[in-house]
């Protein structure tokens, strides 16, 4: 498990136009990079639909942000283009990135254990180390908790 304080892994993976993003391509600005277990999901959706619907937010707080899901580049771009999403999503099939940032790993839904993707957001800074980790983020306020709790690792 990636702690706070530790410098964030690199990683690379196609977006939804199967354009090749990197971790590298951020360098100097605050990211945030939100682990979501599937596209049109109820439960992921509503928490793509909150960074979308707060995108001006995290943008004038110097944000930038990017989703990481199992999903394919075919499923993100449609997905993104039914709600509109205005981020970058990332198609992670092989977990090369979801297990690098640690959250993979075993959940359970009505007593039945299995694992899958742990949704996770990482707040990493312009220096590439993670300031913030949200390991149970509020999907429908995710953008304003992240707002509040980094300007509360600056005090």
């Amino acid at each position: 498990m990636l702690t706070e304080g530790t410098k964030a892994p690199a990683f690379s993976a196609q977006d939804q136009q199967g354009k090749k993003v990197s971790l590298a391509d951020f360098k100097g600005k605050k990211l945030v990079v939100f682990f979501y277990p599937e596209d049109d999901t109820p439960t992921c959706t509503e928490q793509a639909c909150n960074l979308r619907d707060n995108y001006a937010l995290l943008k004038s707080n110097g944000f930038e942000v990017v989703g990481v899901s199992p999903d394919s580049v075919e499923k993100h771009a449609k997905y993104q283009a039914k709600y509109d999403l205005p981020f970058t999503l990332l198609a992670d099939p092989k977990h090369s990135v979801i297990e690098k940032y640690g959250v993979w790993g075993e959940k359970n839904m009505y007593g039945r254990k299995y694992m899958g993707l742990l949704r996770t957001t990482f707040v990493i800074d312009e220096k590439g180390m993670i300031v913030k980790i949200f390991r149970k983020p509020k999907v429908r306020q995710h953008a304003e908790e992240i707002v509040k709790k980094y300007a509360e690792t600056r005090r």
